[in-house]
């Protein structure tokens, strides 16, 4: 991964940690058991989701998390992809959530993950969706919509499925006070250099003012931002014209 962001489970960002701890739920419906290999292993919260329906579970990153799973049938491997250090056919399914904005060449990653499938083989991933995000974030290499993942996805793999990650009216409250919130901040932005300047200037700028965002959303709306569970958000084929927080994709080999 060539940039990188972790997922937090802390309660100022519980909104965004139970929709991508649902990604790891929804990817057990798609996978094929067997051997299966996680790219992109954050702090390892949802790795015991998946490693208890599958025979083998590896997971890799460029980082070591700080704890992961003691289950027997998990292993962690260190390493920066693309490329994929597994031979051809290796595995039954991959799994890849919020990643794949982060890694330059894309076509390259998605190249390895057809190569170590197995004929019949699944690739589960998610990523934030381009059309609603509020802000540029500096940290993604690139933002996708559903029509450019999906061409993404069909330069090497034939059936591709694409589905939208949405919720209910508590979590559509929270996201409208998150907007209201975001087009405060861009006030100090008269000249929009949100935009115009190049990524590694905006990154801490970006975490500080998304770090008081939160913590201040948190402070006025408690109740609200504390309330939201993984059952509030939903998996659904995509429908354009749906606001939907991140893209879900199940490639076949």
């Amino acid at each position: 991964m060539e940039t990188a962001q972790r997922v937090s489970t802390t309660l100022s960002d519980n909104f965004v940690f139970q929709r991508s701890l649902l990604a790891y739920y929804e990817a057990c419906h798609h996978i094929v058991p067997g051997m299966v290999l996680e790219i992109g292993t954050g702090t390892g919260y949802g790795v015991d989701v998946i490693a208890s329906s599958c025979r083998e579970f590896i997971t890799v990153d460029k980082k070591e998390p700080r704890q992961l799973s003691s289950r027997e049938n998990v292993s962690f491997r260190k390493m920066t992809v693309p490329p994929l250090s597994f031979t051809d056919s290796s595995f039954d399914s991959v799994v890849s959530f919020q990643v794949i904005e982060h890694i330059r060449d894309d076509v390259k990653m998605v190249d390895e993950v057809y190569r170590v499938l197995r004929p019949g083989g699944r690739f589960v991933l998610t990523t934030p969706n381009a059309n609603s995000s509020l802000t540029r974030n500096p940290w993604h290499v690139r933002e996708y919509s559903a029509e450019t993942l999906k061409l993404l996805l069909k330069s090497r793999f034939d059936n591709v499925s694409i589905f939208g990650v949405t919720g209910n009216e508590k979590v559509m409250a929270y996201y409208e006070k998150n907007r209201k919130a975001v087009e405060r901040f861009r006030r100090f932005d008269p000249m929009d250099l949100e935009h115009r300047l190049p990524s590694w200037m905006l990154r801490v700028p970006y975490d500080i003012m998304n770090r008081i965002n939160r913590r201040r959303l948190l402070q006025n709306n408690t109740a609200l931002t504390s309330s939201i569970k993984m059952s509030d958000y939903r998996v659904e084929e995509y429908h354009e014209g749906t606001l939907y927080f991140d893209l879900m994709a199940v490639a076949v080999k």
